[in-house]
């Protein structure tokens, strides 16, 4: 009896002993420091608003203003040729390039020219008769004279023989002269189509060429670059006198293996957007593009030349040149202010080469953007910010 009572009073006993000193025994722990994170270093570039004038830049290369096939008007076989009728010559307004045989032209002239006196003839003995007819009916006395007695509708007819075949002497002369094929401005030849000995049928391309007085350059633009431009844009109604001063452009291109430059200007655009590529052409001109410049050397600028092209924009106020990782996805900036936290700033975005990109932004005065990649972005973000020293610092 003295057992059963003892044992569950000692295990309790011991319980409770285990309880307290789980509860009271364990070892006061020791406080520790919470480590807080530095703010990380960041590299920020000071940009001040500024008014600018951007340069945009394009490419294309270069073709006649004018160009034409020269075609023979007449047929027959080429018996002259000039001696700079070759590829690559130069020519002066009106030049004889090549000539048709003219002996059956010459003798159609002779027909025609028969046919003219033969109707001078006929028209002279009809005018006689009416005057004949006339001093007989005069002599009848009546006072009122018939039009067939008085052969006027014979007189008539002779009249218009008379100016047929005077349209046929025209005529032939014409065709002789167009056995000559002239140029009809000053250019160059791009590509001779036929030669010495060679028969030609009415219509027959005898030769390429173009006018060398100018050259051009389509440009494409795309809507962000024309946004840039004061393009001078042809409305219906005004004349390309009426549109505004053109554009300023510079033109470069390797040639022998040198860099060299050509002014020119934009003066007008294309008829039409390309359906293809959705841009804007501006058509840049270069004025005596083949004359000589004693002073640089500078060889011709060639038709069919590759060319880099820069064009002077319009004035932009408010504008920010910034390294090209300054901008983060949907024209964002980050800037840091004067507590060294980061503020978000949306902005145009109004150029981009690969070094730079200039935005327009609404800000006072200078700001420091920040240029650093980060982990991630969050305003308010505390940083540690360095300066770089140029836009193009990589």
């Amino acid at each position: 009896m003295n057992k059963k009572i003892v044992l569950p009073s000692l295990t309790l006993l011991l319980g409770a002993a285990a309880v307290y000193g789980l509860m009271f025994g364990r070892p006061t722990p020791t406080p520790q420091q919470v480590l807080v994170s530095p703010p990380p270093v960041v590299q920020t570039f000071v940009a001040t608003p500024q008014t600018v004038q951007l340069q945009v830049e394009s490419q294309g290369s270069i073709r006649p203003h004018r160009q034409i096939d020269l075609v023979a008007q007449v047929g027959g076989k080429v018996v002259e040729v000039d001696a700079d009728f070759l590829d690559g010559a130069f020519f002066p307004v009106g030049q004889q390039l090549l000539m048709i045989e003219q002996a059956d032209y010459r003798f159609a002239l002779v027909k025609a020219r028969a046919k003219v006196f033969e109707a001078q003839e006929a028209l002279a003995t009809t005018k006689g008769m009416v005057l004949q007819a006339k001093r007989e009916w005069r002599d009848l006395g009546n006072a009122e004279a018939n039009a067939l007695f008085l052969k006027e509708p014979q007189l008539r007819a002779a009249e218009a023989r008379l100016e047929a075949a005077k349209s046929e002497q025209q005529q032939a002369e014409l065709a002789l002269a167009r056995t000559i094929i002239s140029t009809p401005f000053a250019g160059r030849i791009q590509q001779t189509l036929v030669n010495l000995g060679q028969y030609v049928a009415p219509g027959t391309p005898v030769a390429r060429i173009y006018a060398t007085d100018r050259v051009e350059v389509k440009l494409p633009l795309t809507d962000r670059q024309v946004a840039l431009l004061d393009l001078p844009l042809h409305y219906q109604g005004e004349s390309i006198g009426q549109q505004p001063a053109p554009l300023a452009v510079t033109l470069s291109a390797q040639f022998a293996a040198r860099q060299w430059q050509w002014r020119a200007e934009v003066r007008r655009t294309d008829a039409s957007i390309d359906v293809q590529n959705r841009v804007v052409y501006a058509v840049a001109e270069v004025a005596n593009p083949f004359a000589r410049d004693l002073a640089t050397r500078r060889p011709p600028l060639m038709v069919g030349q590759f060319v880099q092209a820069s064009i002077e924009g319009r004035e932009l106020d408010n504008v920010l040149l910034l390294p090209r990782r300054a901008l983060q996805p949907g024209n964002k900036l980050w800037l840091v202010d004067d507590d060294n936290r980061l503020q978000a700033l949306t902005v145009e975005l109004l150029q981009a080469t690969r070094q730079q990109v200039a935005v327009r932004a609404t800000v006072e005065g200078a700001v420091r953007v920040l240029v650093s990649a980060l982990d991630f972005y969050v305003e308010g973000l505390e940083v540690l910010p360095q300066p770089m020293q140029e836009a193009g610092d990589e």
